[in-house]
């Protein structure tokens, strides 16, 4: 078992550069099942998440490597349409698979996906979305049969929620589906941009990204690009919230700082300074300790993720006063909270609502993650406790940040990394 010890008190200064988006990387790679044809893509994430896309596309039939951040994608001839079980449980977003399969193979089987507990996110709202475009899909005892005898046909969808999957299964499905697809009420998150424009390199003819109503003409087939992954967002939103914090003084280099600016105003509020250097360099200047931070309210985007609610909970643990978070978009976001009560946080949960008052100063402890980003909140809570935290059950971290001890440590962070319990 992997354990990461973190000697808060140190303050965090210098350069941490971002990694490819998560969010954008794992429908990146369903999309390339698209292509018939070889497919790179490049500032890829070395994540558990991607690895277990990876090993889905090399199960359906794809010739798939790696070279650094470089993953290459042959999928000339898939031959298979079924995702077994336990692939689907490793991840959340293995569902996004299932409008490309459907594309590219004319069926699909697969189970419901696994991924952290954050509360129910049913898929519904997928399967609705492709039985518009002529998919007939049959549920038994968790396993989902979909087929397209016609082949996918184009429709008006609309969706009651602006899901970011359902969206993504949607352009999976339609850019190659007979006529014209128009998508209400569509997920605006900058990783649905980056799909699209993967899909466009390829000779997809997608417009209104940015509208909240995509429309998508299908194509006969599309063709093999070179694309390099979006900045993940979300990792730097956690690296923003380490150096409000511990008071530190942090550059982020080869940042998507438009697709990161929801989450400013919550840390310009707690006290922090934030200065944009150049077109992808972002600088960031914590307070002594930082102030109260208002409500947080988690929204679709262009309002604050969800993502970034986390990291932001442990800001306001050490904050002057008390701050109040309100999750909109799933149920059960806080199971972190007790993790970080043993650290010394004083939070009340209602639901989906979190109060948190702020104190003087955390301790550390031997706390566990719960999923990736309350893991990622106790971390950044343990950079700037007092003694030792003792940080168990990485395998979320991992789904989700590259390297993350790494990059903490090359700004001041006092953090390893160790194996412990054999031999």
């Amino acid at each position: 078992m992997d354990v990461m010890r973190i000697r808060g008190g140190k303050r965090l200064e210098g350069e941490i550069p971002i990694h490819g988006a998560k969010n954008s990387a794992l429908p990146l790679l369903a999309a390339t099942l698209l292509v018939p044809g070889v497919s790179e893509i490049h500032n890829c994430p070395r994540l558990s998440d991607v690895d277990a896309s990876l090993t889905i596309l090399r199960h359906l039939g794809c010739r798939v490597t790696r070279c650094e951040d470089v993953v290459t994608v042959d999928a000339t001839a898939p031959c298979r349409s079924e995702i077994p079980d336990d692939l689907m449980r490793q991840m959340r977003s293995s569902i996004v698979f299932l409008g490309a399969v459907v594309a590219r193979c004319g069926q699909a089987v697969l189970t419901h996906p696994g991924g952290c507990e954050l509360g129910p996110r049913p898929i519904d709202l997928h399967l609705a979305a492709l039985s518009r475009l002529g998919v007939q899909v049959e549920e038994c005892h968790g396993t989902i049969r979909c087929t397209a005898p016609q082949g996918v046909q184009g429709n008006e969808i609309s969706l009651s929620f602006p899901s970011v999957g359902a969206t993504e299964n949607v352009l999976l499905a339609a850019c190659t589906a007979v006529g014209t697809t128009r998508l209400h009420n569509a997920a605006r998150e900058p990783e649905i941009g980056d799909l699209c424009r993967f899909l466009n390199g390829c000779g997809a003819r997608i417009s209104g990204m940015e509208s909240g109503t995509i429309t998508i003409e299908g194509v006969r087939c599309l063709h093999p690009v070179t694309h390099r992954v979006m900045p993940d967002r979300i990792e730097a939103a956690t690296y923003l919230a380490a150096a409000a914090l511990t008071g530190g003084d942090v550059t982020l280099t080869r940042c998507a700082i438009q697709a990161t600016a929801p989450v400013f105003p919550a840390l310009e509020q707690a006290g922090c300074r934030l200065c944009r250097l150049g077109e992808d360099t972002l600088r960031v200047r914590g307070p002594q300790r930082p102030e109260r931070l208002g409500t947080v309210r988690t929204l679709p985007y262009p309002g604050f993720p969800t993502d970034g609610a986390a990291p932001l909970v442990a800001v306001a643990c050490g904050a002057k006063g008390t701050s109040v978070f309100v999750e909109t978009i799933f149920e059960n976001r806080y199971r972190y909270v007790d993790e970080l009560t043993r650290m010394g946080a004083r939070i009340r949960v209602d639901g989906r609502v979190a109060v948190v008052e702020g104190v003087p100063r955390l301790q550390g402890a031997q706390v566990a993650c719960t999923d990736l980003r309350g893991g990622a909140a106790l971390a950044v809570a343990a950079l700037a406790a007092t003694g030792e935290t003792c940080l168990t059950n990485l395998t979320h971290l991992d789904r989700g940040y590259e390297d993350f001890e790494g990059c903490l440590r090359a700004v001041g962070a006092e953090i390893v990394r160790e194996t412990v319990g054999k031999g």
